[in-house]
């Protein structure tokens, strides 16, 4: 902190911009005899890498290299396929696979369907269907939701495969994404 506190009353501003440079240009120092002529050189060889590198289109530069963190969709066959979830980013690291338990599937079942924008009117119509089920008697909140919890996918299921509203492509991407992901 002191240090900052030299250079701005030396220099009136902020000077981190400046050591940065510096830090760089000593970062191509190859040889210690020749400071100048190695930092001379260092930053000519950088500049017509740069400026070569803008004009091959093929070839992996600084300038045309894809980013660490990548959250743009990821365009495959396999996210084409789905509307309902696209993929987003690519992955980073290494894959593991593991095996699910029927509850833990019957979980995550139940977390996308609660969860995805797309099923959110079906939510709504189920709770509704529920409040004019219960026979003359107005069922609280909480029991309603606890009805959605437990009801909701096999209801859901049921309601997508009998309406003739409901495309075949998306029954089609339902039935995939529901049987063989989860």
């Amino acid at each position: 902190m002191v240090h900052l506190t030299v250079h701005l009353v030396e220099h009136y501003r902020w000077m981190y911009f400046v050591e940065r440079l510096l830090g760089h240009f000593k970062s191509l120092i190859g040889n210690k005899a020749q400071l100048e002529g190695s930092i001379a050189e260092g930053y000519i060889v950088e500049e017509a890498l740069t400026l070569f590198s803008r004009y091959f289109e093929d070839i992996e530069s600084r300038i045309n290299r894809p980013k660490c963190v990548n959250d743009g969709p990821n365009l495959n066959e396999a996210s084409e396929m789905s509307s309902i979830f696209p993929t987003q980013g690519k992955p980073v690291g290494g894959s593991e696979t593991f095996t699910l338990t029927q509850f833990e599937k019957t979980q995550a079942h139940r977390y996308v369907l609660l969860n995805c924008a797309a099923v959110k009117p079906f939510i709504s119509e189920f709770r509704n269907y529920i409040r004019r089920s219960s026979r003359g008697r107005r069922p609280s909140a909480t029991e309603v939701e606890r009805r959605v919890n437990k009801e909701f996918p096999d209801w859901f299921l049921k309601r997508v495969c009998r309406s003739p509203n409901v495309t075949r492509t998306f029954r089609t991407q339902f039935n995939q994404h529901m049987h063989h992901k989860v």
